[in-house]
């Protein structure tokens, strides 16, 4: 009875309670199984538990231990002997063995070592960092931009396009390198039926993808932004894109943002040489630029001789009225380029981007993406390319814009119900909604109490140019929320405010 006390026990610590959520129970137990076979805890010739004892000691199915045993076979880490089971095969034991470490030679003094810190280039200044908890989705009220809630993504969906992305003719199709093209079947979609819902129209030759829109940036950056040249930003704005451009150790001068969006400067404008800007949903306020402003700032790209980043920002959630044509679309001079992605609209992590420009200079981003990871992968554009083609894209559309207005209407209520100290404008599109307090309220302070108290929000000082920033903007997040936690998540955060004075 000892023995086999002991025998289970050295089993259950190869093979440790299963997790009945994330990955398989079969593919948690062929990880087991390899690990202990190539780490050496499964020496060559052990026999193995049946199939029946093991599913016993893990109380799982005897199927599906069967089914890893079988594969594992198969692929060599196992050897099924008829009538007496499976045993450790002796095939990938040479492969792992531990590597010998060189004999004990007479005690030297400890080398210094490499002074890191004085090779590596020092950190420009001006960079700030917007930060979420790694575990962020534990938290009872998340009020994050941009995240992914997986009540709304469309999981079958996307499951059937991967599976066929994967069929035997389609990994022929997107296996071997592509260094110098993309998926064609993606920038066909992307030409087809993403682009015209902005006014844009393209050719192949000036489409490149990239690992999500801040590659996108860093590309173009790399490209267009010499040390030294200086580059026109919003003020607020996009903190990551200001990073970038003050990595290249461009010069940066800030634009105002009022009620119409960025206001076209013209002192301002004519120390730049390049504008970035987000016009359809402005980052971090939301706010929609006016078609006059529109115009006044490609008048200035003419006359100056300036180019403008355009940053499609959440341009694809517009759920009050009809939403403006992009930049690129009225642009008769190519002097923008367009940056916009589907990762923003689908999922964070899928990392998918694109940028819309003129041939010459997509055949220079092709070549210094080459440098930095070749080319995206194109399982995943396959993938993406399925699922705009079988209509999977516009129904979703469809689906989050209805959600994200009905989260929208809930958020703007309860804002004024419980913050009506709270300055905002009602968003007409996106997925946050911007606002300002008493210029005595200390919204870093709010984001700590309110960290504290499973209420998660973005103070809006790492969004301003100047140091440290104006401390009493915040950003509310509603895609990552459930609609029936807003309110209550509201009531709860206006609690704090009076306690978040600046001392």
């Amino acid at each position: 009875m000892r023995d086999r006390q002991a025998h289970q026990v050295m089993w259950r610590q190869i093979f440790p309670e299963p997790e009945r959520q994330g990955s398989t129970l079969q593919s948690q137990l062929r990880v087991c199984f390899v690990d202990a076979v190539l780490d050496g805890r499964l020496a060559p010739g052990m026999r193995l538990p049946s199939s029946r004892e093991l599913a016993d000691m893990l109380a799982i199915s005897r199927n599906t231990v069967v089914l890893v045993y079988e594969k594992l076979a198969e692929d060599g880490y196992l050897e099924n002997r008829p009538r007496n089971g499976y045993y450790v095969s002796e095939r990938y034991l040479h492969h792992h063995r531990p590597v010998q470490t060189a004999p004990d030679h007479p005690r030297r003094e400890a080398p210094q070592g490499v002074d890191w810190q004085a090779r590596m280039q020092a950190e420009p200044a001006g960079i700030k960092w917007l930060d979420k908890p790694e575990d962020w989705q534990r938290h009872r009220y998340p009020f994050l931009y941009g995240q992914f809630d997986p009540s709304l993504f469309p999981i079958a969906d996307w499951r059937e396009c991967s599976r066929q992305a994967l069929d035997v003719s389609s990994i022929r199709g997107w296996a071997p390198d592509a260094i110098d093209h993309d998926n064609a079947s993606l920038v066909d979609q992307l030409i087809k039926r993403v682009l015209p819902r902005r006014g844009i129209a393209a050719r192949r030759d000036e489409v490149l993808l990239t690992v999500g829109a801040q590659q996108a940036l860093y590309l173009v950056s790399e490209l267009l932004t010499p040390p030294g040249s200086t580059v026109a930003v919003e003020d607020p704005g996009y903190m990551d894109a200001r990073n970038i451009f003050l990595r290249r150790g461009a010069q940066l001068v800030g634009l105002e943002v009022d009620r119409d969006g960025v206001l076209p400067d013209p002192a301002v404008l004519a120390r730049a040489s390049m504008l970035y800007c987000t016009p359809s949903h402005q980052c971090p306020t939301g706010i929609t630029l006016s078609t006059e402003r529109r115009l006044a700032l490609l008048e200035w790209a003419r006359t100056h001789d300036g180019v403008i980043i355009e940053d499609d920002y959440d341009a694809e959630m517009q759920y009050v009225g009809k939403p403006s044509p992009a930049l690129k679309a009225i642009d008769h001079e190519r002097r923008v380029i367009y940056i916009g992605s589907l990762s923003k609209t689908l999922s964070p992590g899928l990392r998918i981007g694109y940028i819309v420009a003129p041939a010459e200079v997509v055949v220079r981003l092709r070549a210094l993406r080459r440098l930095m990871i070749r080319h995206p992968a194109t399982n995943n554009q396959l993938a993406a390319a399925l699922f705009i083609s079988h209509g999977h894209y516009d129904r979703f559309l469809h689906l989050m814009r209805d959600e994200l207005a009905r989260r929208a209407g809930l958020l703007i209520d309860a804002v004024r119900t419980h913050l009506p100290m709270m300055d905002f404008t009602p968003p007409d599109g996106g997925s946050a909604l911007w606002g300002r307090f008493a210029p005595e309220i200390d919204t870093r302070l709010l984001r700590q109490a309110a960290f504290e108290q499973g209420i998660l929000v973005e103070s809006g000082e790492a969004f301003w140019l100047a140091e440290p920033g104006m401390v009493n903007g915040l950003r509310l997040g509603f895609s990552s929320i459930q609609a029936e936690r807003i309110e209550p998540g509201i009531a709860a955060l206006a609690a704090l405010v009076p306690r978040c004075r600046l001392r």
